[in-house]
This record gives C-alpha cells, structure tokens and sequence, in this order.
C-alpha cells in the first residue's frame, strides 16, 4: 500500500498497518525512513507556531527555524531511539516476547501515522495561539499517538513469537 493509505488505514486499525509492515521482516531502511519522515513533518508543523512567535517577540524566524530544524531532524530522531530501546527493555522485563525492531517501527509508525493532528496542532498554534483549543489539539494528538504506539508494540509482540 502507498504512505497515505497505510496512515489513513491505521486509524481504522493500527494493528493491521503494524502487523503488514513486519512481516516483510527487518527492514531498518524502512524504519528510518518512516521516522524521518514523522521528524519531517514535526518539523514543518512548527512553523506556523515559529512564525507567530517570530513576529511577536521580533526574534529573527530563520534562527527559530534552524535550532527547530536541528532539534527534530538531528536530535528528536537519536532521542526516540533511545525511546524505542527503552520500551523494548520495558516490555523485555515485563516478560513480553518482543524484537527490538518491532519496538522501533511500532514507535516511528506511531509518529508519522499521528502526524495529520500534529499539522493541526501546528496550524491552531500559528493562527491561534496558546487556549483551550490548542489544548484540546494537543491532546487528542497524544492519545492517537498512543494509541498507534501501544497498538503497534503489541502487534509486535504477536509478530515476534
């Protein structure tokens, strides 16, 4: 299936997208291009919110955008590593059969499957600003991601044994 069919079907349910994608087996190019991709977007959903800042306070946008760009396309990506290792180690010593690759994907799937309310997220940051609506965004956000996450680490779980 195509990126944005497999997002879209993950919301329907994720465990499928998840379970689909493992068993073509190992496949670490894919892993990173997935979470690549999800830093990405994060980024690009910051810069509504960078711009009002920007225009605000009158600090210089391009500076904001290059620590943001350093933060989720350098950084962001060895942090959720580390994330997607310790989850792994979590679920390890909780007894549950899991591979480490599925601990990644399921992560990095999670953020770019998530990735269409983190633009929303962006937008309402830009054009509206700090509130109960961002608030709210932010929120649903989490829990889908969540969602998607949890979903794909016990789908992984399954795929492994």
């Amino acid at each position: 299936m195509s990126l944005v069919r497999d997002m879209m079907k993950t919301y329907t349910g994720p465990h499928m997208v998840i379970g689909r994608l493992l068993s073509v087996g190992p496949r670490e190019d894919r892993a990173f291009a997935i979470l690549m991709g999800g830093c990405a977007v994060v980024f690009v959903a910051q810069w509504p919110r960078l711009a009002r800042e920007a225009h605000i306070t009158g600090q210089e946008l391009n500076a904001m955008l290059g620590g943001t760009l350093m933060a989720w396309i350098f950084i962001a990506p060895l942090l959720l590593y580390a994330l997607a290792l310790i989850s792994h180690l979590v679920l390890r010593t909780a007894g549950r059969k899991q591979s480490a690759y599925g601990a990644r994907l399921a992560l990095f799937w999670a953020l770019l499957a998530a990735s269409p309310f983190i633009l929303l997220h962006g937008l309402v940051a830009g054009f509206i600003g700090p509130g109960m609506a961002l608030n709210v965004i932010g929120f649903v956000w989490l829990m889908i991601f969540l969602w998607f996450w949890i979903s794909g680490l016990l789908q992984a779980g399954k795929a492994f044994t």
